[in-house]
């Protein structure tokens, strides 16, 4: 196992923020009998961090302990009744899996494709876009256990999740590594175009009774006209939660700013648009130093060549600082920092 291991990376390319940074070990996974090998030898002892495709992460410093870089590959499915069950390892591209699940006409994840990340990191942050979210098709995972150096296997339930989040952000953090995930897909769903910009671009392109292939096509176009590609422009996606606030609070801003964008979570609670927040507060294509504010969607911080980390994490807190002050919302970070 030791001489797997690698020492003094540069973790740039395992970045989509593309940031320079180090760590002082590094090793890639593609088996899963390699994590069995780091707990024997005491490495879940010392400092790690779980790395898919860094696309959730912003590196401030250097790491100095052990980066675990899932990189393990295959994907495959069986039908039981009227259901699909997809399983792909933890190191599969979110997006490759998606268009797998759309070439063998597979319904439930269309309306999330493009979303940056892997597999693995789905269930984690519970990943979502275009009304779909990850645990609406989650059956199950299994994740190495770094502390009894054993696997495990976790349900939906098990999960916990909520809005962009989950059991593995919060209980759990640190110490699971999730090593592949089971969907469960209908064999016979309905497409799910509720999304007002997909009707919209739907409608221009004629398409009356949309495919599975016409969702991913059209949420695939939406994202890249909103959102940078980060092997151009170095980015995260989105850099800030949406915000759930108490109705009361909402009908007060309502009043104050009739123009502010909203959805409905229940009867008591609304969930803002924290892209209009912080455009509202005169960010949107905004450029500091290295660092910008995407010109179509303000929710994503972009590093323009040569920003360090702590300078896009000083952005987003000048950021937060002004929304707070306008809107008196705080806004959370997506974004994992380190």
């Amino acid at each position: 196992m030791v001489n797997e291991i690698q020492h003094d990376i540069s973790l740039r390319r395992y970045n989509t923020f593309a940031v320079e940074a180090s760590c002082h070990q590094f090793i890639d996974i593609t088996e899963e009998s390699q994590l069995a090998g780091l707990h024997e030898e005491g490495y879940f002892q010392r400092s790690f961090l779980v790395l898919g495709s860094g696309s959730n992460v912003l590196f401030t410093k250097n790491y100095e302990g052990l980066i675990i870089h899932m990189a393990s590959k295959g994907i495959q499915h069986f039908i039981e009744g009227n259901y699909i069950f997809v399983t792909a390892k933890a190191g599969e591209v979110w997006n490759d899996f998606v268009w797998y699940c759309i070439n063998h006409g597979f319904a439930g994840v269309e309306n999330m494709a493009l979303i940056p990340g892997t597999v693995g990191a789905s269930p984690v942050q519970n990943i979502g876009a275009y009304g779909t979210e990850l645990m609406d098709v989650f059956y199950s995972c299994q994740a190495f256990d770094t502390q009894t150096g054993t696997f495990t296997t976790f349900s939906k339930d098990d999960c916990q999740f909520t809005y962009r989040d989950s059991i593995f952000k919060t209980k759990h953090k640190g110490r699971f590594i999730i090593t592949s995930v089971t969907y469960k897909l209908a064999l016979h769903k309905k497409v799910n175009t509720s999304y007002g910009a997909i009707n919209e671009e739907l409608n221009n392109r004629g398409i009356d009774s949309p495919s599975i292939k016409d969702v991913a096509e059209v949420v695939s176009h939406i994202r890249v006209e909103k959102l940078p590609d980060p092997s151009t422009v170095g980015n995260a996606g989105s850099f800030f939660k949406n915000t759930i606030i108490p109705l009361a609070h909402f009908n007060t801003l309502k009043e104050q700013h009739p123009t502010i964008v909203s959805f409905p979570v229940d009867n008591e609670r609304v969930k803002l648009a924290a892209g209009w927040l912080i455009e509202a507060c005169g960010w949107k294509g905004k450029i500091d130093g290295q660092v910008a504010v995407w010109k179509n969607q303000a929710l994503v911080i972009t590093n323009l060549g040569e920003a360090s980390g702590l300078e896009i994490y000083t952005i987003s807190s000048k950021i937060m600082n002004d929304v707070y002050k306008k809107f008196g919302i705080e806004l959370e970070r997506e974004v994992n920092i380190l």
